[in-house]
Formats: C-alpha cells, sequence, structure tokens
C-alpha cells in the first residue's frame, strides 16, 4: 500500500497537527458514568450523544484529530452484554460516524484516527500496562483482525494503534492492518526508555521502520516526562514522523479509585517535540479542551506556514 499520497499522509507532512486529549476525562465531565467494563465504549450504544459532545469539545479547542471511542471496544466485549457480531460491527462502525460528524462541522479540516487499543484493554484488569499476555503474534492477531477490519470499513483517515505494551502486539497489530488499505500509526505505552513490557523502545519502534503502511510513530498514555526522550529514539529509530500524546502526569489510585499527584503535562514541551521529529502532538487520560487549547495556540501558526 502507498500512503504517501493519501489525504491525511498529505496533510501531516504539510505541518504539525494537533491532537485531541483524554475521551473518557471529558466524558466524565460531561456528567457520564464510566464505571463499567466497556468503559466510554459503552456508550456508543447508551447515549452516543455524549461522545459527538466530548468530540465537539476538543474540535471547539482546536485539535485537528479526533480518535474514535473505540479504544476498548471488542467483539469480545461486547459479546458479554449479549450483541452480535451485525451489532458490534455497527458499534464500532458508529464510533467512526461519531467523530466524523463532529469534525465536519469544523471550521477547517479535522481528520478522524479509529483507535484500535491492546488485548489487555478488553480484560479490563491493567493487563494492557502490562503486555506479555502469554498469546503468540499470530493468537494476538487473530484477536485484532476483525475489529480492524470492521473499523477500516468506516473509512476513517487512519488507523491508531495505541497503548500498545509490548512488541509481539505491534507486531500483530502490523499484521492485522496490512491488507485494510487505511494508514496506520503505531503508539506505544511506555515506562522510561523502555516498553511497558521492558523491550528497549530503539527495538520496538524499529518494527515500523521498514513498513510504509505506517505514517508515525510514538508513545501515548504515559507520563510527560518519558515523552522527551521517547520522541527522539522514534524520530531515529525510524525516520518516521513521531506521534506524542502523553498523561497530564497524574497517577492513578486502583485502591481509592481515584487520581493522585500533580498535573506535569506542559504545552512548553511541544517545541522540544517538534524539533525531535514530533508531528501528530496531544494529550492521553487526563488532558482535557483546556491544555489542548494551549497546544492549538502554540501549533496553530507553523500550520499556516
Amino acid at each position: 500500500m502507498t500512503v504517501s499520497t493519501t489525504p491525511f499522509a498529505t496533510a501531516l507532512a504539510r505541518g504539525p497537527l494537533v491532537l485531541d486529549g483524554g475521551l473518557s476525562n471529558q466524558l466524565v465531565a460531561q456528567g457520564c458514568d464510566l464505571s463499567d467494563e466497556l468503559w466510554s465504549a459503552r456508550l456508543l450504544a447508551d447515549d452516543p450523544a455524549q461522545i459527538e459532545a466530548a468530540h465537539t469539545a476538543y474540535v471547539e479547542a482546536g485539535a485537528r484529530v479526533l480518535i474514535t471511542s473505540s479504544y476498548q471496544a471488542t467483539f469480545e466485549g461486547f459479546a458479554r452484554r449479549g450483541l452480535g457480531r451485525r451489532e458490534s460491527e455497527a458499534l464500532l462502525r458508529r464510533s467512526v460516524e461519531l467523530a466524523r460528524r463532529a469534525a465536519d462541522r469544523a471550521e477547517r479540516e479535522v481528520w478522524v484516527a479509529a483507535s484500535v487499543g491492546p488485548y489487555g484493554a478488553m480484560l479490563a484488569d491493567g493487563s494492557e500496562y502490562r503486555g506479555r499476555y502469554g498469546l503468540s503474534v499470530a493468537q494476538l492477531e487473530r484477536f485484532h483482525r476483525p475489529r480492524v477490519e470492521a473499523l477500516a470499513a468506516a473509512a476513517p483517515d487512519v488507523l491508531a494503534l495505541e497503548t500498545v505494551p509490548d512488541v509481539d502486539e505491534a507486531r500483530a497489530l502490523l499484521r492485522a492492518a496490512r491488507d485494510c488499505e487505511v494508514p496506520v500509526w503505531l503508539s506505544y505505552s511506555v515506562a522510561g526508555e523502555s516498553t511497558r513490557a521492558g523491550q528497549p523502545l530503539t527495538e520496538a519502534f524499529a518494527v515500523a521502520a521498514d513498513n510504509d503502511q505506517v505514517v508515525a510513530v510514538g508513545v501515548n498514555c504515559c507520563a510527560p516526562q518519558d515523552a522527551d526522550r521517547a520522541v527522539e529514539l522514534a524520530a531515529r529509530a525510524t525516520g518516521k514522523p513521531v506521534v506524542v500524546y502523553p498523561n497530564s502526569g497524574e497517577d492513578w489510585d486502583a485502591r481509592t479509585g481515584d487520581w493522585k499527584g500533580r498535573t506535569t503535562f506542559d504545552p512548553g514541551r511541544v517545541a522540544v517535540w517538534r524539533a525531535a521529529g514530533a508531528r501528530l502532538i496531544g494529550g492521553c487520560c487526563r488532558v482535557g479542551p483546556e491544555r489542548i487549547a494551549e497546544l492549538a495556540a502554540l501549533v496553530g501558526p507553523a500550520e499556516k506556514q
């Protein structure tokens, strides 16, 4: 597949694009209850208008790329709720449609990235931050392929293979996406200079270096302080544009079910990230529209060059 001439790849080549922030925290701010194994994906069936409103909040903040609510949406997860394959496919398609509707109302061009979360997100037990599920690359590919195909059929501008905890799952995701004719970005969840499973980031990024379908490589759902070095390593290992969208810097306390610590996400770091090769820049958990507006104000002038 040649992706260099796709509209999204062309836009990426023109200059940096601002991603949205955390979808779940915006939904909570809107009054949604996400205490469910399906997390924000539950609202695809129960209250899709809330998802569209969350996307709209990020468009109004200046985001140029919206990531869909399909991170935790899987055939297996929906099946546990009694939904069949056709119903599940419709919900996956809806995740793209909701983002597209919000994007189409924007005054400037806004792109839609269909989120493909890791296997561990379906388990809803925190293993998405550990990886190494005891499954082979082939088994992981079989798990991911139906969802990737369903999302690709909904015609997003790019697939976001995101919050990937280890190299095996990255390989599986890239294999699952290779026939879908949609560009992808590959984004790891990291700790320091390693994946969550402990592999060196240089090794992790290298799996995408010669894959022409991959338009960007980087990190998300990580501590802001880990992003600087990761951007450098991703650019050096692949020569591709880098995607970076860290968390707020707060820590989740599973015992109390609350966030602890202080926010360390600093939009001012965008200059450092851009200098190192970042072209897709946003936020993940606990990064809301206010922070994205700050990013957009910093990146905006460069988009007009």
